[in-house]
């Protein structure tokens, strides 16, 4: 049973805004939190922002100021609103859910984001 899509990705120049979208299942989605990740070639996976069921949010320092991590509980869905992006923001977008134990164990298949100079 897929209980996370995520869709919105693309290719798109230097300074442009992409969002992602990411559809949970009802009981994922009401969980303690879901987050972003992203895995650029090369590189191991990194933490890109979360949101917990209170509607904290918090964010690595180079998402900060440009990317906005939202929910919509009418759709079981959260988003990622990226601005300004830069070409060492190219990577593979992976949306996470249901925290165990401090680890996100049920993860999205992934959206690719390339940009471009």
């Amino acid at each position: 049973q897929v209980q996370l899509v995520e869709s919105g990705g693309g290719l798109v120049q230097a300074g442009d805004s992409l969002r992602l979208s990411c559809a949970a299942s009802p009981r994922t989605f009401s969980a303690y939190a879901m987050a972003w990740y992203r895995q650029a070639p090369g590189k191991e996976r990194e933490f890109v922002a979360d949101t917990r069921w209170d509607g904290v949010t918090k964010y690595e320092d180079f998402a900060k100021g440009r990317f906005t991590i939202s929910r919509d509980r009418t759709k079981n869905t959260i988003y990622l609103q990226m601005n300004s992006l830069k070409p060492e923001d190219t990577a593979i977008y992976y949306c996470a859910g249901d925290v165990v134990d401090g680890d996100y164990t049920t993860w999205g298949q992934g959206t690719q984001v390339t940009v471009s100079s």
